[in-house]
């Protein structure tokens, strides 16, 4: 949510960074309909201020016996009232309408934030690993002999339709040893504290985490009303909405390992082949709640808590800054993550560390007390994927496949696996 105030300071400003973004300028519409709201508002206080003049003035006037005068006093107060009443419902209606058009233009980028339009300008930032070199055609992850049979779609697209998987065996096995790895390394070497957060929520939290009103196609609805979380950014964040925290509290780092839900709106015919793009799939969230003044170094502290996993995992990947164009509709920064995936020979995304600045705090009404005193200020909230599980998956199956169809699995993984570290091409541990 942007600050209407910072709209009417510096309105050139607003529509600058929408152009960044490739939006059309909005500060117009927007003042337009502040200066009606604000409009009504001074005139139902007019009108109001003049109702109870004359609610004074009645009893003044029946005392004195002037009937005249009462009658006319007692009149003017229905009328303003109904004035108040009147100009009040529509400075309602038109505040109402000054919200849902804020909640709907995105965030403004950072100043450092390149520009472009799209995927292709993203930059570069950091490179790690090399990609390995294989004496035969690396195949996909759904293709190597190991894997294939514990990788069901056929079953469940019987379940549930297209873009699901039934994962059994072994490699279910792996997929839960990989967010059981994420999970602890974020909690006993990250100071991150877990959290096992629903994964139904409510209109509110969806609002305040910047889902809600524009994008709920891209989720799932209950007949009752509420939402499976594209991602447990939602609840994590939603944590503090509506609290007044003290400074000394800040910074709050949280982390869970939840099912998500995204119904792909738009997103047809792309990755259908393999389990790169589901419905349903199982992510490590990373949350930061932070002081406005440590939410850059923030960013990056968590943007290295994401490699760090990769690397420890010894899958080779980049790093990217998400041009405007690019960027999320919450962010004001994104760094993603890239993994090397052999089958496809190119980097496909594990990873997005973003910082929304205050955008999602003003929709959820989160603010901190400074120490110093002074009014409360809005807390920074960041959000990255610490990292998604289904994906690390497959770059851990294609990176570590041998030509015989099975796949040499990362030492990481030992401790989760009962001290095996490959699994054979007949689809075993050992």
């Amino acid at each position: 949510m942007h600050d209407i105030r910072a709209i009417r300071d510096n309105p050139q400003a607003f529509d600058a960074a929408l152009a960044r973004r490739g939006e059309a300028a909005l500060s117009a519409e927007v003042l337009k309909l502040d200066e009606a709201r604000r409009a009504k508002i001074a005139a139902a206080e007019t009108a109001q201020a003049e109702q109870n003049r004359a609610s004074k003035q009645v009893g003044a006037a029946k005392a004195s016996g002037d009937e005249a005068e009462f009658e006319r006093l007692r009149a003017l107060v229905s009328e303003k009232k109904a004035e108040v009443a009147e100009m009040q419902a529509e400075a309602k209606v038109l505040d109402a309408e000054l919200t849902d058009l804020l909640a709907r233009i995105p965030n403004s980028p950072a100043e450092d934030v390149p520009e472009g339009r799209n995927e292709s300008e993203n930059v570069e930032v950091n490179r790690w690993g090399e990609p390995p070199t294989f004496d035969f055609e690396p195949k996909e992850h759904y293709e190597i002999a190991g894997v294939a049979a514990s990788m069901d779609f056929e079953t469940a697209a019987k379940i549930s339709g297209s873009r699901f998987v039934l994962l059994s065996g072994a490699v279910a096995r792996i997929h839960r040893a990989l967010a059981q790895f994420m999970i602890d390394t974020h909690v006993e070497e990250n100071g991150l504290t877990e959290v096992n957060p629903p994964v139904l929520v409510k209109d509110e939290a969806m609002y305040g985490t910047d889902k809600l009103p524009k994008f709920g196609d891209d989720s799932y609805e209950t007949k009752d009303g509420m939402w499976l979380v594209p991602t447990s950014e939602v609840p994590l964040t939603y944590i503090v909405a509506g609290h007044v925290l003290e400074e000394d509290y800040l910074p709050r780092r949280y982390t869970a390992h939840t099912l998500c839900f995204r119904s792909e709106a738009g997103s047809a015919g792309r990755d259908t082949a393999g389990m790169l793009r589901q419905h349903q799939f199982e992510k490590v969230e990373m949350v930061s709640v932070t002081h406005p003044e440590e939410s850059d170094a923030e960013q990056k502290r968590m943007l290295r808590c994401a490699e760090d996993i990769l690397e420890r995992l010894g899958i080779p990947y980049r790093t990217v800054v998400l041009c405007t164009g690019d960027m999320g509709f919450g962010a004001r920064r994104t760094f993603d993550i890239e993994a090397w995936v052999p089958g496809q020979k190119t980097y496909r995304e594990i990873s997005s560390v973003s910082t929304t600045g205050d955008f999602q705090a003003r929709r959820m009404n989160a603010r901190f007390k400074p120490k110093a005193g002074g009014k409360p200020q809005f807390v920074h909230t960041l959000n990255g994927s610490g990292l998604a599980v289904g994906r690390c998956l497959i770059a851990v199956l294609e990176n570590g496949q041998r030509a015989d169809g099975s796949v040499q699995l990362p030492e990481a993984l030992a401790p989760y696996l009962g001290g095996k570290s490959l699994l054979t091409a007949e689809g075993k541990l050992a």
